[in-house]
C-alpha cells in the first residue's frame, strides 16, 4: 500500500484558496435572475417603505420635540416590536388627549405668554385610501347627513379656547390653547373602521384611521399659519364597547403564546403617545385663508361658525338692496325665491348652512320635517332651524284669559220675542306671564286695559263665601295654566286708584 506523504501548508497557501473558492461562489450569483433581477431602489421604492418612510421624522430621534400628545387610551398588545402601535376606540365615547408642553428653558420664547392652534384630523392610515378620501367622506356624508366624524366633547374639554368645527369638514376639529396651561381636548370618533371596508366583515377588519395632530404659531400679522409640530397615531374605531370586547381577545390571545413568543410583542400601554410626523399636506390652506377668528384678540364665536377648510369659499351674500321687504319680518315665506331665502338664513344666524341650501326656495325650506332639518343639521342648529322656519314662539309660563265684567252686561242681548234670554257672548283677553309676580300681573292687566300700572292699587282674588285674598307671588306661581277670570273693580276709597277682584 502506498502512501502519500502531505506536507503542511503554509498560512499564504491556505488564505489564497480560500479567496479563490469564496470567489467562485459569488459568481454566479445574478446571472440567474437576468434581466428581472431587483434592485435596491426598486425595492425602496414599494409603497410599504414609503409609507413607514412619511411617518418618520426628518430630524434624528435624539431631538427633543416642543409638545407631545397623550391619547389616554390603551394600546393593543397583539402589536409587533418595532411595528407602530394600534389603539382600539369605541365610537362616539369622549377620550382625552393630553396637550403637553415639552420645551427646554429658553426654546421657542416667541410663544411663551402665547397662544398655539392645533388642528386634530381623523385620516386614513392606508394610502389607497389617501387617495380616495374626498370621495369616500362624501359617500359617508351621504349616508350620515347631519353627522360629524370627528367631534369635540367641550364640556369635558379643559383649556381650549374658541373651539371650531367647520361644517363642510366632518374629520376636522381646532381650537386654540396655551402652552403653559394645563390643556386636556376630549374628542369623539362617530365614524367605525368597516363602514369603509368592501366587505362588511368585523371590527378586526375594518380600515384603520390616523389622529393628527397639526400646531402652529402666530406669525406677524398674527395669523396661525407657522408649522411648529406635527404628531399622529394609529387607530381603529369600532361600535360601542366594541373596542373593550377586542382589547381583551388580544390580551387572551397573547396569554396563550409562549414565553418566547410573547418577547415579539409589544406590551399594552394604559396610554398612546403620538409619534411626530410630517405634516398633513392640507394644512397649507392656513396660508391662504387665515381663520377671522384666530388672532391676537381671541374674539370667541360658536364652534359651527368656523373656515376650517383648504377649499372653503365665502358664504354666498345676497345684497340687501334686491331683498323684498315682505322679507324682513320673522318668519319665512313660502313665496320666497332662493336669493331671498339665502338672506333670511344669514339674518336668523343660519350662515353654515347657507351653501347648502344654495337651491331651496322658502316653500322647499318648508317642505322639510323636523327630522329632515336635524339629520342635515344636527341637533341643536337642526331644532333651532326648524323653530324659526315655523314660526314658533317660546311658549309662555303661565297663561290666563281675562274678561271685565261690566262688558259682560252690556253686551247681554235683549229677549226674543218669545220671553227666552238670548245666549250670552263673552269676551276674554289672554294674558302670558314669565315671572309669575304680582307686579307682572298688574303691568300686563294695565297694558291691556290702556291705564297705567300706578291706577292698579291692589289685585284680589274671590276665594270661597266672597272673601277678598290678596293676590301674592305665591299664589300666581299656583294658578293653573290657561285659567279663566273675570275682573270686577272697585274704587280705592284713599285715593285715585282702583282695586282689581279676579273671580
Amino acid at each position: 500500500m502506498a502512501w502519500a506523504l502531505k506536507l503542511p501548508l503554509t498560512d499564504e497557501v491556505i488564505e489564497s484558496g480560500l479567496v479563490q473558492d469564496f470567489d467562485a461562489s459569488l459568481s454566479g450569483i445574478g446571472q440567474e435572475l437576468g434581466a428581472g433581477a431587483y434592485s435596491m431602489s426598486d425595492v425602496l421604492a414599494l409603497p410599504i417603505f414609503k409609507q413607514e418612510e412619511s411617518n418618520l421624522p426628518a430630524d434624528n430621534e435624539n431631538k427633543i420635540l416642543p409638545f407631545q400628545y397623550v391619547l389616554c387610551a390603551a394600546t393593543s398588545p397583539a402589536i409587533k416590536l418595532h411595528d407602530e402601535t394600534l389603539t382600539y376606540l369605541n365610537q362616539g365615547q369622549s377620550y382625552e388627549i393630553r396637550m403637553l408642553d415639552n420645551r427646554k428653558i429658553g426654546e421657542l420664547p416667541e410663544i411663551t405668554g402665547k397662544m398655539v392652534k392645533s388642528i386634530i384630523r381623523v385620516v386614513f392610515h392606508d394610502r389607497r385610501l389617501q387617495y380616495t378620501e374626498h370621495q369616500q367622506l362624501e359617500g359617508w356624508r351621504w349616508n350620515r347627513p347631519g353627522d360629524r366624524i370627528l367631534a369635540l366633547d367641550i364640556p369635558m374639554s379643559v383649556g381650549i379656547i374658541d373651539p371650531r368645527a367647520n361644517p363642510t369638514q366632518l374629520n376636522t376639529v381646532e381650537f386654540l390653547w396655551d402652552p403653559s396651561k394645563r390643556t386636556s381636548v376630549f374628542i369623539q370618533v362617530h365614524c367605525i373602521s368597516t363602514e369603509f371596508t368592501m366587505r362588511k366583515h368585523g371590527g378586526e377588519k375594518g380600515v384603520p384611521f390616523r389622529i393628527q395632530i397639526d400646531t402652529f404659531k402666530e406669525n406677524e400679522s398674527g395669523e396661525y399659519t407657522e408649522h411648529l409640530h406635527s404628531a399622529s397615531c394609529q387607530v381603529k374605531v369600532f361600535k360601542p364597547k366594541g373596542a373593550d370586547r377586542k382589547q381583551k381577545t388580544d390580551r387572551e390571545k397573547m396569554e396563550k403564546r409562549t414565553p418566547q413568543e410573547k418577547e415579539k410583542y409589544q406590551p399594552s400601554y394604559e396610554t398612546t403617545i403620538l409619534t411626530e410626523c410630517s405634516p398633513w399636506p392640507e394644512v397649507t390652506y392656513v396660508n391662504n385663508s387665515p381663520s377671522p377668528g384666530f388672532n391676537s384678540s381671541h374674539n370667541s364665536f360658536p364652534v359651527a361658525e368656523g373656515n376650517g377648510s383648504p377649499s372653503h369659499q365665502p358664504e354666498p351674500v345676497v345684497p340687501v338692496a334686491d331683498v323684498s321687504s315682505r322679507l324682513f319680518v320673522s318668519n319665512l315665506l313660502g313665496t320666497a325665491t332662493p336669493q331671498d331665502t339665502q338672506q333670511w338664513l344669514l339674518r336668523n344666524r343660519f350662515s353654515p348652512f347657507c351653501r347648502l341650501f344654495t337651491n331651496f326656495s322658502g316653500a322647499d325650506l318648508l317642505k322639510l320635517t323636523r327630522e329632515d332639518v336635524i339629520q342635515i343639521c344636527g341637533p341643536a342648529d337642526g331644532i333651532r332651524l326648524f323653530n324659526a322656519l315655523k314660526g314658533r314662539a317660546v311658549r309662555p309660563r303661565l297663561t290666563i284669559y281675562v274678561c271685565q265684567e261690566s262688558q259682560q252686561a252690556r253686551e247681554q242681548q235683549p229677549k226674543h220675542e218669545n220671553g227666552d234670554a238670548a245666549s250670552t257672548f263673552y269676551v276674554y283677553h289672554a294674558i302670558y306671564l314669565e315671572e309669575l309676580t304680582s307686579t307682572e300681573l298688574t303691568e300686563k292687566l294695565a297694558q291691556l286695559f290702556n291705564i297705567s300700572p300706578r291706577q292698579i292699587n291692589q289685585i284680589f282674588k274671590q276665594g270661597p263665601t266672597g272673601i277678598h285674598v290678596l293676590v301674592s307671588d305665591e299664589m300666581i306661581q299656583n294658578f293653573q295654566d290657561e285659567v279663566c277670570f273675570v275682573l270686577d273693580t272697585m274704587k280705592d276709597e284713599t285715593s285715585d286708584a282702583y282695586h282689581i277682584i279676579l273671580k
